[in-house]
């Protein structure tokens, strides 16, 4: 079965990535230039962590993300998003993944904060196996009786 490939953003801290590459999926980063020019060829799942701290002049959707979702076969082609966030950050909490879901009309698939849990992890391998095999059925040809 296809495994619906993870495009992230993570800063220098590295914390989005940590939680990325423990999915065991294909993960391409967004800070990574060829990754961030590049289109996908199938549904992807979009991982982006929100770093407004309470300045409401400040956007919260990372400049690669932006970028990213410029294309419009990407947009198109997304299927859901995650975020990674900061309770800190009030109510700035999962606003960039939250706020990008509301645009484009999918839905957040799941949240966490900072790297994630070992539960996080579990649960974000559980949903993106899910969303897997809801793909799959998806696309699937109907057939005659």
């Amino acid at each position: 079965m296809r495994q619906t490939p993870l495009y992230y953003y993570s800063s220098a801290s590295g914390l989005v990535r940590s939680f990325a590459e423990r999915l065991e999926r294909p993960v391409f980063n967004l800070a990574e230039r060829e990754h961030r020019l590049s289109e996908v060829d199938g549904p992807w799942v979009l991982l982006t962590p929100s770093y407004k701290t309470g300045n409401d002049s400040n956007d919260t959707i990372p400049e690669a993300v932006r970028r990213f979702l410029r294309s419009e076969a990407n947009r198109r082609r997304l299927v859901g998003v995650m975020g990674s966030g900061n309770r800190n950050f009030g109510q700035h909490y999962q606003m960039a993944a939250r706020e990008i879901a509301r645009r484009s009309g999918r839905p957040m698939l799941f949240e966490f904060e900072l790297a994630g849990t070992p539960w996080d992890v579990e649960e974000g391998r559980a949903i993106l196996e899910q969303l897997d095999a809801a793909l799959v059925t998806a696309h699937q040809p109907v057939q005659p009786d």
